[in-house]
């Protein structure tokens, strides 16, 4: 697996076509997230809850490249095949418990508004021998260096720091001119 922090043009299929979708697709889309998931936590909940989300390009590259460096310290054999980003669909607290966000530069007019986290993924085999991309934490090995597994942690008590990603510029509070769809 290659590691670098800007993209290797070498390493890309030379007959590979950019992953494309024409815009009245991309604009269906939107309108129906906004025409009902926005609109029911609008009426329901009273948010007025953000509708997209940026992330720099170079904050991208970094979280990928973390991933690579921490995965191939504990374990070299890993290729980028096995290796992927879950999206987690998530929500800033309440101001009321805003105390839980006191180390992160992230303010109060982010409160309960959805988000995402995006967690390492490795593809592993469970019990009936399927490739599964499981939710991993290069940081965290067992003894022998293999990745502890995070399928289960739900139930486990998983703790400590995990490689993630989450803080983008949520529209709104950002603003909508910047925009296409």
């Amino acid at each position: 697996m290659k590691t670098k922090t800007n993209l290797d043009v070498e390493t890309l299929e030379l007959n590979s076509v950019p992953n494309t979708m024409t815009c009245e697709f991309i604009q269906t889309l939107v309108d129906n997230y906004r025409k009902n998931h926005l609109v029911f936590v609008k009426d329901k909940l009273g948010i007025d809850d953000a509708h997209s989300i940026h992330f720099d390009l170079a904050t991208l590259k970094k979280f990928i490249s973390d991933i690579e460096n921490e995965t191939l310290k504990n374990n070299p054999n890993v290729t980028d095949q096995d290796l992927g980003i879950r999206f987690y669909y998530a929500a800033y607290p309440t101001v009321d418990n805003w105390s839980i966000m006191e180390n992160t530069p992230i303010g109060t007019e982010y409160a309960e508004r959805h988000t995402l986290v995006l967690v390492p993924t490795m593809k592993q085999e469970d019990e009936n021998g399927e490739m599964l991309s499981y939710d991993f934490n290069p940081l965290s090995t067992s003894g022998e260096g293999e990745f502890l597994a995070m399928a289960s942690a739900r139930d486990s008590g998983l703790q400590g720091d995990v490689i993630c990603q989450n803080h983008g510029n949520l529209v709104p509070p950002d603003s909508t001119k910047t925009e296409s769809f």
